[in-house]
């Protein structure tokens, strides 16, 4: 992992236009035609991964550990949701970001994520060894 270059209270930002896609949508059929909890989940991790691509080494690579997400209120297709990540906790190879999610000033998520820096050799270990791969 390259030298620290963030402290905790660093923020990195993300905006995105809200399209047809991200809307709630299950085996085809939109349930709400509202910005869905999981495209949101997407862009949360999205956001915080920012710091963990200038974090990396050339070898390394960011792996998702946790992601939590509280949903205060809808946001809608054409709208353009800012999303805010903060590091709250940088120990180690580990990156603990807070974010939120806003248009405008309507605040629209509130969450965590968690993200560990590893080798791509070793990420590649921990995939080889699914229980599909054995014996291959």
């Amino acid at each position: 992992m390259k030298k620290n270059i963030y402290s905790v209270g660093d923020t990195l930002e993300y905006r995105r236009k809200i399209i047809s896609d991200d809307v709630a949508r299950f085996h085809g059929k939109v349930i709400h035609p509202v910005y869905a909890t999981f495209a949101l989940a997407r862009d949360a991790e999205w956001t915080s991964r920012q710091f963990v691509l200038q974090l990396s080494d050339e070898d390394e690579e960011g792996i998702g550990t946790s992601l939590t997400i509280e949903h205060k209120t809808p946001a809608f297709v054409g709208e353009v949701i800012v999303f805010t990540a903060q590091v709250h906790k940088l120990t180690g190879n580990e990156l603990i970001c807070a974010y939120e999610a806003r248009v405008g000033e309507r605040l629209v998520a509130t969450g965590m994520t968690s993200q560990k820096i590893l080798k791509r050799e070793i990420i590649k270990k921990l995939f080889d060894k699914r229980p599909d791969n054995r014996g291959k």
